[in-house]
């Protein structure tokens, strides 16, 4: 008794569908840069074999490479995006950027600074007005 085998055969169509949602490609906007109608980047999303010709415009509308549409599938983008989750960001030179400090209390210590400057020159300048009446007298 034969049973029906299920054709190995990548289905490239389905593939450039699913990189184009991906990229947040319509198909409408994916036409127009092919020079083609909407109804046919349907069709071709529906077939799936395309020759070489088009998946090579295919592949630079939706800015990858031909290769890359053939060894697409949905498990290895999860897999490519799970691993932003694995914290290796604590390490290195990311750690440079955590605070050690409150930024506020530092700006207001600068602002304490510059009163203190400022009371200083004020005092200096006052000094330096009396003088100068002393001497014109």
């Amino acid at each position: 008794m034969e049973t029906p085998t299920k054709s190995n055969k990548v289905h490239l169509g389905r593939k450039i569908s699913r990189i184009r949602e991906i990229r947040g490609i319509k198909q409408d906007h994916l036409a127009i840069e092919l020079g083609v109608s909407q109804q046919t980047i349907s069709k071709i999303e529906q077939s799936e074999d395309i020759d070489d010709a088009t998946l090579d415009k295919i592949a630079k509308v939706l800015g990858v490479t031909k290769e890359a549409i053939h060894q697409f599938s949905d498990d290895a983008v999860i897999n490519y995006f799970n691993t932003f989750n694995d914290n290796s960001f604590n390490n290195g030179a990311y750690n440079a950027f955590n605070c050690n400090f409150n930024p506020i209390e530092k700006l207001m210590e600068a602002l304490d600074a510059n009163k203190d400057l400022y009371e200083r020159l004020l005092a200096s300048e006052r000094e330096k007005v009396e003088l100068l009446k002393k001497g014109n007298q």
